[in-house]
């Protein structure tokens, strides 16, 4: 686990930085600065947008009386997509315009519904209900 977080917090940024350098030599730092710009602005309205959207589907499911899960996934990956490109980097704004796309969203969601049906069926985790 700890060699996962180190490549997260160290060896993710040092290849962003790596991939910036680069393009900043071949393009030149303005345009290299304008693209992290640019993607950060429009990241930050699609996610706007997605979110917005997803939250108008919770409030339809709740309104309805049906526990809106999809959704809840749905908005998670918005949120972590949203984060992610706060970030400047173009690896890190692929991955997370890839999370605000509906049907990329609907891969990673699917992925996530199997890792945590394993989990739940190896034993790694378990639920607590609390009933009033």
């Amino acid at each position: 686990m700890f060699s996962k977080l180190v490549l997260l917090f160290v060896g993710v940024p040092l290849l962003e930085l790596f991939i910036l350098v680069k393009l900043g030599g071949a393009i030149g730092i303005w345009p290299t600065i304008g693209i992290v710009l640019v993607t950060g602005v429009l990241g930050a309205s699609v996610a706007r947008y997605e979110g917005l959207r997803v939250l108008n589907r919770i409030n339809d499911e709740l309104r309805y009386g049906r526990m809106p899960a999809e959704e809840l996934f749905d908005g998670l990956l918005i949120l972590i997509g949203g984060i992610v490109l706060l970030t400047p980097g173009l690896l890190t704004d692929l991955f997370g315009f890839s999370l605000l796309v509906p049907v990329t969203r609907r891969m990673y969601k699917e992925w996530l519904r199997r890792r945590f049906d394993n989990m739940i069926r190896s034993g790694e985790t378990r639920f607590t209900y609390i009933i009033r």
